[in-house]
């Protein structure tokens, strides 16, 4: 089995970091941290938005508390072809071709022939930037 996450503290997160929050990748795009208490540490409230599904998670840790981080690894692939609201495509190095969903903000820049960025994140492929004639 590939190891798809590791551990980091709670306080080392960031606005735009990873975390894995009810088992979904997700990127972190609010963080509110409270003062530490008489009897204990700071907490901190973090809102991430799901690289799978855009849904909204959140979690309140303490401030030295672990949490899972997933691997993000970024790869090229070509548009190999668009059919409705799946875009097939070829990785640029193992020569792989798989489909994944087009996101709506992505359908008017998907056309068969360019590259593009994706993520292969905890078995999960997300369309990142599409490269324009490099």
């Amino acid at each position: 089995m590939a190891v798809d996450r590791v551990f980091a503290q709670m306080g080392d997160l960031k606005i735009g970091k990873y975390v894995i929050i009810d088992d979904h990748p997700c990127r972190v795009v609010s963080m509110d941290k409270s003062k530490p208490g008489k009897h204990g540490a700071a907490k901190i409230n973090v809102t991430a938005i799901s690289l799978v599904n855009d849904s909204k998670h959140t979690l309140m840790k303490p401030s030295d508390a672990d949490v899972e981080v997933p691997i993000v690894e970024r790869k090229r692939a070509q548009i190999v072809s668009v059919t409705g609201n799946t875009a097939q495509l070829m990785d640029l190095v193992s020569y792989e071709t798989f489909e994944v969903p087009i996101p709506d903000e992505m359908k008017n820049e998907i056309e068969a022939g360019k590259e593009i960025q994706y993520m292969d994140v905890m078995g999960h492929r997300i369309l990142g930037r599409v490269y324009e004639g490099e």
